[in-house]
């Protein structure tokens, strides 16, 4: 190494350990941002990467080698706009049963020392809701179940119940889809929530001949596992036996039958769990982009006012002989000390982050039953990643904000640098694409609206901090006036945004995009909640609903006869997923739905029929809300084509259009079509509505040990990702609602001692301290009033766009939300304003700083 090359690298040491030690305060800021970005970031990392490795967790099968079950996923084939075809996939929530003549086929296949087959269904006992199976089937279990009193169940009219339901010997009545039987309890086991029966009687209740749920398949001692398994997909594909949906799927949906082996296993008991990885790996994915445009702007804004600061000590270097490459090697060396530091600190608390999340995520219900997230120990380094990623920024930012003073002269440091006119256009530009993108949401229906409405607002909070100084003076310009009339403080405060319209377009922006943010990502879900909560309300009619176990599946008909009972209405919950195209793309949308008995449906469950009539919805007809038709361009009397939860895509006729699908879904079905394709009778609820003056009483005595409800709660269909959206949009909100405020912080502490000098100046011309606390305080309420406006202006378009396309109307704020809003950034910027500045304000006469 030469002799220059060991000094110029000396001066660079030097000079980044000098910058380090002096401007301690500047860079504690800069600290506070990469942490906490990188905690952000690195918690994101972490959820993503446990998605990723996530699956079903394996109970029922824990003891079989390999489980044959249907396919539940669905495939749809489009050709986008000007390319290849394409094929996507969407998970099925409901089961796809198999082929009782599989059973024979497994049996055969050489290794196959027993396959089992397997069915659950709905039973209740003594009010109690349970689950049904053939005793048999215990034999997949790890350990097997075992018994701990009485024997197995080898008749029809024998079961084993599990303990604390009934001792053996007794006679049991269990109460099943379509009837009732009294049974002789021969054996109690260990399994609690399960009635045990015999092979033949669990198939007879299970109400599907021919159909499975799923083949435990137990392999001969020595067998490896991909061996039984290739073995056994090589006889299933030679029997061409496929699952038991194949008849009535598209024909781009193929349908064969799922040999599943090791973690796979629990994607047979555990349906919800396979399908929701995607949706939770998509919301992370959006999250945590929006984080790192958020940690881009938070990051370059504090790093670059830590720099701006030190403008005329750049100079001072240059005139002194500092050459530009120390100067930016030296600030690229000073932040990158601190942006490590600060990275590694956040990398480490991402780990317990993480696991406070996932145990937020599980404890509210985001995570569906079964679903299991791991969590290896290497996963633990992937923090470090998004750590280099935010020491990246960081460096870049800093070399890219000191390239400008190690160019200029000494004494042009000394004045405040006019921005460019490139960066005037290019706020310009991102506002219009910021405006646009918010249009094209208003065209857009469900998860592209909403993705439309924050890719706008987050475009168009960039566009606003490239113009900050402009908008700053065009704030000054409506502020300054009424504060000028506000003393001499007020007339020092206008004096001093005005002269420093960079300055204060600094402080404004990240109250910009703190109040931009949160207002598009609470206002968003809010106004689709009020919204259908206000349509669920106006659809309620009934007077009372009945539900629980005891109900019977038939009660829907014997409610109606009851004396007093004007009408009702039985109701179930299913899904099905409709193939279409988002932006030229192929998509399958899952969406809720509910299935209803047609008659006199407006006296218990009133849609809000706009065309056509319920009356007509018998199974081969769906209603369809307004908004969908409208997409769709259906109406009454035309077809749509769809599929059920199960696979089963059917082309039903139209017979009526909707104004509250909000509340009661995009589609209306009858009861019997819906249950068809569910995987177990659902649990029976149903809407009364009483004659004048009748009691509810009736119901009662009718249906002993069931709920009455009076004045039930509203009907309202639910996504199945709707908690876990919840959950994440309030952890978004909280977490980049904290990274922001702490920018707002960092920006007007910064600020704040950068002006020291000014201040003790201004207080040696003779200002006093009360005058200058009262300037002070007026600047912070300008940046906190221009900062909420402008933030507000930026959300109302996007806002607007979603609310009118998803919900029909204005976007709506809960105030308690609006209030503290406006209460933190007030908050904010007044004690970032004069807390740094009570050292110039101490005293008698005004100190030196040191």
């Amino acid at each position: 190494m030469k002799h220059g090359d060991v000094v110029r690298g000396g001066v660079v040491a030097l000079l980044a350990a000098r910058g380090a030690r002096t401007h301690r305060r500047a860079w504690a800021a800069v600290f506070a941002a990469l942490t906490l970005g990188s905690l952000l970031l690195g918690t994101l990392g972490l959820a993503a990467g446990s998605a990723a490795l996530g699956h079903a967790r394996v109970e029922r099968y824990a003891g079989a080698d390999a489980v044959v079950a249907g396919t539940q996923s669905t495939s749809y084939t489009a050709q986008p706009w000007g390319s290849e075809a394409r094929t996507v996939r969407a998970g099925l929530t409901e089961r796809v049963r198999v082929p009782a003549r599989a059973l024979d086929v497994v049996r055969q296949v050489p290794g196959v020392r027993a396959a089992v087959a397997d069915v659950a269904f709905p039973v209740t006992a003594h009010g109690r809701a349970l689950t049904g199976r053939p005793w048999e089937a215990t034999r997949l279990a790890a350990p097997p179940v075992r018994l701990l009193e009485g024997q197995p169940p080898t008749g029809a009219r024998e079961i084993a119940v599990g303990e604390g339901v009934a001792r053996a010997g007794e006679r049991l009545t269990i109460a099943y889809g379509t009837g009732s039987a009294t049974y002789t309890v021969t054996g109690v086991s260990a399994g609690a929530r399960t009635v045990h029966f015999s092979p033949a009687e669990s198939r007879r209740l299970a109400g599907r001949p021919g159909e499975l749920d799923a083949i435990g398949v137990l392999a001969e001692s020595g067998v490896a596992g991909d061996v039984l398994r290739t073995r056994v997909r090589h006889a299933l594909d030679a029997a061409h036996l496929s699952d038991v949906s194949a008849p009535h799927r598209a024909d781009d949906d193929p349908a064969p039958l799922r040999v599943l082996t090791g973690d796979g296993r629990g994607e047979a008991e555990f349906l919800a769990a396979a399908p929701a990885r995607m949706p939770l790996l998509q919301v992370l994915a959006s999250l945590a982009s929006v984080v790192v445009l958020v940690g881009v702007l938070v990051v370059t804004s504090t790093v670059a006012q830590a720099l701006r600061q030190r403008a005329r000590e750049l100079a001072l270097l240059r005139a002194v002989g500092a050459t530009p490459w120390q100067l930016r090697r030296a600030a690229g060396r000073e932040v990158g000390r601190i942006a490590v530091l600060a990275t590694v600190v956040g990398a480490v608390g991402a780990v317990p982050a993480y696991l406070a999340l996932r145990a937020l995520l599980v404890g509210r219900g985001a995570v569906p039953e079964g679903l299991e997230l791991p969590f290896p120990p290497w996963l633990a380094a992937a923090p470090l990643g998004t750590a280099a990623l935010m020491v990246l920024i960081a460096w870049l930012t800093a070399l890219g904000c000191c390239a400008r003073a190690a160019r200029t002269r000494p004494a042009e440091a000394l004045r405040e640098e006019e921005p460019g006119r490139a960066r005037q256009i290019a706020g310009c530009v991102l506002l219009g694409i910021g405006a646009m993108s918010a249009g094209a949401g208003a065209l857009q229906h469900g998860a592209a609206a909403a993705a439309a409405a924050s890719a706008s607002a987050l475009t168009m909070v960039i566009g606003c901090a490239l113009l900050g100084p402009w908008l700053a003076r065009g704030a000054m310009r409506v502020l300054g006036a009424p504060m000028r009339r506000l003393g001499v403080g007020g007339r020092l405060a206008a004096s001093a945004c005005t002269a420093n319209a960079a300055r204060l377009g600094a402080a404004i922006t990240p109250v910009v995009l703190v109040t931009a943010f949160v207002l598009v990502q609470l206002a968003g879900g809010a106004t689709l909640g009020h919204e259908a909560a206000a349509q669920a309300r106006d659809a309620a009619r009934a007077d009372v609903a009945v539900s629980g176990p005891g109900v019977p599946y038939d009660a829907v008909e014997r409610i109606r006869r009851l004396p007093g009972v004007a009408a009702a209405t039985a109701v179930a919950h299913g899904t099905v997923v409709l193939p279409g195209k988002e932006l030229g793309e192929p998509s399958l949308e899952r969406l809720p739905v509910l299935g209803v008995t047609p008659r006199s449906l407006a006296r218990t469950l009133d849609p809000a029929v706009r065309e056509g009539s319920t009356d007509g919805l018998w199974p081969g007809t769906v209603a369809v809300g307004t908004d969908r038709a409208r997409t769709l361009g259906v109406r009454p009397g035309d077809h749509v084509q769809l599929r059920f939860g199960d696979g089963a895509e059917a082309r039903l006729r139209v017979v009526a259009t909707y104004e509250r699908a909000l509340a009661l879904g995009d589609f209306l079905f009858s009861y019997e079509e819906l249950t068809r394709h569910l995987s177990a009778p659902p649990p029976v609820r149903v809407l009364a509505a009483l004659a004048p003056g009748a009691s509810p009483t009736s119901l009662s005595t009718a249906f002993p040990g069931v709920r009455v409800e009076r004045d039930p709660v509203p009907e309202r269909v639910r996504a199945e990702d709707q908690a876990l959206g919840e959950v994440l949009t309030a952890v978004a909100v909280t977490a980049i609602g904290g990274f922001t405020v702490i920018a707002v912080l960092s920006t007007l502490t910064l600020i704040s001692v950068g002006r020291g000098p000014e201040l003790r100046q201004l207080r040696l011309a003779g200002a006093d301290r009360r005058r200058l606390r009262r300037m002070l305080l007026l600047e912070s309420a300008a940046t906190a009033t221009a900062g909420l406006f402008l933030g507000a202006a930026t959300a109302a378009l996007p806002l607007l766009a979603f609310a009118l396309s998803a919900a029909g109307r204005l976007p709506w704020l809960p105030p308690g939300q609006g209030a503290l809003i406006v209460a933190v950034v007030v908050l904010t910027t007044t004690s970032a304003t004069l807390l740094p500045a009570r050292g110039a304000l101490r005293g008698r006469y005004p100190v030196a700083a040191r």
